[in-house]
């Protein structure tokens, strides 16, 4: 379904039980949104935070400091490296 921007809206259908439901709608009724928009900017919220805690990697200064140095003076390939390189080439040439 596309709105009058042409951006599309997709659905999602969600099956809860009539206590679970009115509480929502309360809670939605004190934030001034509807219970789409509530449910979703919390679901929203929600996900973000799962999806940094598992795909963001923050390290400690020390950590760090090693990280950038090996980024800014990398060690010169050994020969293990070097041979697999030789036979990356030769599998696509």
């Amino acid at each position: 379904m596309l709105d009058r921007q042409g951006l599309k809206h997709e659905r999602m259908h969600l099956r809860l039980d009539a206590a679970s439901k009115r509480k929502l709608e309360r809670a939605a009724a004190y934030t001034h949104n509807s219970l789409s928009e509530f449910v979703l900017s919390k679901a929203l919220a929600a996900a973000e935070e799962i999806l940094e805690q598992h795909e963001q990697y923050v390290l400690v200064d020390a950590d760090w400091q090693a990280f950038y140095q090996a980024l800014e003076n990398p060690p010169k390939p050994n020969e293990a490296l070097c041979e697999g390189f030789r036979w990356y080439k030769r599998q696509h040439s």
